[in-house]
């Protein structure tokens, strides 16, 4: 008998993240490269660093998705241990 709440088909959304990852570094680059040329130095520096933290990002997703499923009890092991609800005083 299962006792959390999770749903028994969940799956992990790594490779919807990684897409829509790469669409942001396209639009990141793109923007900077554009404000950049525009002479708007400090738009350029704000599209840098969101390029920066998308890149960051994308190497977490990655790492991730090398390391491949990770070992989820059954559905018969409890993710917690029953509550004791025994007075502890005697």
């Amino acid at each position: 008998m299962r006792t959390g709440s999770e749903p028994v088909t969940a799956r992990s959304p790594l490779r919807l993240r990684f897409w829509l990852g790469i669409w942001g570094v396209v639009w990141a680059i793109a923007g900077t490269v554009a404000f950049a040329l525009a002479g708007r130095p400090g738009w350029a520096v704000a599209c840098g660093v969101l390029w920066l933290v998308i890149t960051v990002d994308l190497t977490f997703v990655l790492r991730h998705i090398r390391q491949g499923p990770h070992y989820q009890p059954g559905p018969d092991v409890p993710p917690y241990e029953p509550v004791d609800h025994r007075d502890p005083r005697g």
